[in-house]
């Protein structure tokens, strides 16, 4: 994943997630799975072939990085253009909770086994096409979005509750660190100096001033 990236955030698929459609006696099963490169992607493909070998097409898209600068599709013994392409369009084209199409490092695979009966390349674009959006439509997705990481310091005996307040604050730990003399927690903020601000007044008097935030640069998190 590119980390100087100008997009701020986007949205993937949380784990993966199966789905299948019987169209005209075929069937469609679909797999969306999150991936972070092209080889994993590629590997979801040979995978799928050992699991399914007796499927007559594999057919595979997938979108990467958080600016999607890849994008990538694979017809696997279908016509021309009537499965990866559709396949890349529902996945491409597909708004989600955060209003627009910003799917990122995702593939979909679509095994199809042979029903007898032949679809026709509309059909078979209607159906690979279908096949991803149903699957979208069900699948669990999270948004993953660039933040600001601060480390803040604190005595052993006072990190969970100082761990607690903020999460009831509604800030998100990400998680924390014990080292020899001190805990650290590990704290996620949106980029904005304002915020940034507010969570330093907040933190001077939830510990009476005793903790201090060091900033550790930005991260991807996934935002649930």
């Amino acid at each position: 994943m590119n980390n100087d990236s100008v997009a701020t955030a986007y949205t993937t698929v949380d784990g993966q997630y199966v789905h299948e459609l019987e169209i005209k006696r075929s069937r469609f099963i679909t797999y969306l799975r999150r991936v972070e490169s092209e080889g994993q992607a590629r590997a979801l493909v040979a995978e799928l072939r050992k699991k399914h070998f007796d499927a007559r097409h594999h057919c595979s898209a997938f979108i990467l990085g958080a600016d999607r600068t890849a994008m990538r599709s694979n017809d696997d013994g279908e016509p021309s253009g009537t499965a990866g392409i559709p396949m890349l369009d529902a996945l491409a084209k597909r708004e989600t909770a955060s209003g627009s199409a910003d799917l990122s490092d995702i593939a979909a695979v679509v095994v199809r086994y042979f029903g007898g009966i032949l679809l026709g390349a509309g059909g078979l674009v209607r159906a690979y096409s279908e096949s991803v959006s149903s699957t979208l439509e069900a699948a669990p997705l999270l948004r993953r979005e660039r933040l600001r990481i601060l480390g803040v310091e604190a005595d052993y005996a006072a990190a969970g509750r100082l761990e607690n307040d903020l999460r009831s604050a509604g800030v998100q730990v990400l998680g924390t660190d014990y080292g020899d003399s001190a805990a650290t927690l590990r704290v996620a903020l949106n980029d904005d100096a304002t915020i940034l601000t507010g969570f330093n007044d907040r933190l001077a008097t939830l510990t009476a001033g005793a903790s201090h935030a060091e900033d550790l640069g930005t991260e991807w998190v996934d935002v649930r």
